[in-house]
């Protein structure tokens, strides 16, 4: 059966764990879907693993439409997440509430996520509107330059019981999930055990609902440093570069295109049938 909202409830119920994992594009889209992950979440990361930013902050609507219609077709059935990009939703609440549906009036997504605890009024009314809202925190890359850097948050009893109180919160404006980012595992199994939302854990230990990890991460994309809080399954990047590196030196030895790589010329007698 597709994942919907319900799902989330239903797994935290029986304790089945929730797979989620970013995509940006169709054909990425398409392998996490095949792959049987419980949702896909279009996430303003794309800002850095996709377009090279040092920060989740310079995508734009426009761009997260794109990259969140791109993953709507590529996984068609998929349970969908567009993440609300930086000033999309800090502006007045008329206009961030048409800005959350675009997402899916344009874009066929299934849900929208924010970031932080100063939206829980548009959080609220954006479920009221029956937009199914996923929050966001902890660790919120939106907040980078408030927070001094990418830097796990809730260590303190102070900040901890911040967290808690935010997670409370959200939960009562009627989020069906909530993303913990870079918490201490025993706040985030608090948390998990505190609300009727899911939690969805992305360095936040093995207590929550479920876990979610950016792709490039999870594949192997890059050749750079990864966060602690992710697991290479692949490495793909090393084996894109043999594979490009074989394509230069097969052509500069004049070794591709081959024959079988040339297009057949017509026999005799076949002129004319293309």
């Amino acid at each position: 059966m597709p994942t919907n909202v319900q799902t989330f409830f239903d797994k935290k119920r029986s304790g089945e764990k929730l797979v989620m994992i970013t995509a940006y594009d169709a054909l990425t889209a398409a392998l996490v879907h095949a792959a049987g992950v419980d949702a896909i979440l279009v996430g303003d990361s794309a800002a850095m693993v996709f377009a090279g930013h040092e920060t989740t902050l310079p995508i734009t609507m426009d761009e997260m439409l794109y990259h969140t219609r791109a993953v709507t077709r590529g996984a068609r059935g998929a349970f969908v997440v567009a993440d609300m990009p930086f000033g999309s939703y800090q502006c007045g609440r008329d206009e961030a509430l048409c800005n959350a549906g675009r997402f899916f009036k344009e874009a066929g997504a299934h849900a929208v996520k924010l970031e932080g605890a100063a939206n829980v009024e548009l959080a609220a009314r954006m479920v009221r509107a029956g937009m199914p809202v996923m929050g966001h925190l902890g660790l919120v890359p939106q907040s980078v330059h408030q927070l001094g850097g990418f830097k796990a948050q809730g260590k303190t009893p102070a900040s901890a019981a911040l967290i808690l109180e935010q997670a409370a919160a959200l939960d009562a404006a009627g989020c069906f999930a909530i993303v913990l980012e870079c918490i201490p595992s025993e706040l985030a199994r608090r948390i998990t055990a505190g609300v009727r939302a899911a939690t969805i854990g992305i360095g936040a230990g093995p207590d929550c609902d479920g876990q979610v990890q950016v792709v490039n991460d999870t594949l192997g994309y890059a050749a750079k440093y990864i966060p602690r809080h992710a697991k290479r399954y692949a490495q793909l990047y090393e084996t894109g570069l043999a594979a490009i590196r074989a394509y230069v030196d097969e052509v500069r030895a004049e070794q591709f295109p081959a024959p079988e790589h040339e297009v057949a010329r017509a026999k005799s007698g076949d002129a004319g049938n293309g």
